[in-house]
């Protein structure tokens, strides 16, 4: 499975979360950190729902940019 993460850093740290899955997000030091904890989370949310019997949501959340002139 492939889903979508949102990277945000902050004057603390880093950030992320994944839109597809309301609840999973984590933060720490680094971008590097924060990329590993968001994958074990969502491995762990993807287990725990598993074996919970509920289903698990499809990836559908995309990435983007806009170009925006400023006024």
């Amino acid at each position: 499975m492939k889903y979508a993460v949102v990277y945000e850093k902050s004057s603390d740290g880093w950030g992320a979360y994944v839109p597809d899955l309301p609840g999973v997000g984590v933060v720490g030091d680094s971008l590097e950190e924060v990329e590993g904890l968001v994958r074990e989370a969502v491995e762990l949310h993807v287990q725990d729902l598993r074996e919970q019997g509920h289903p698990v949501p499809v990836a559908s959340a995309t990435t983007g940019y806009i170009e925006v002139t400023a006024g």
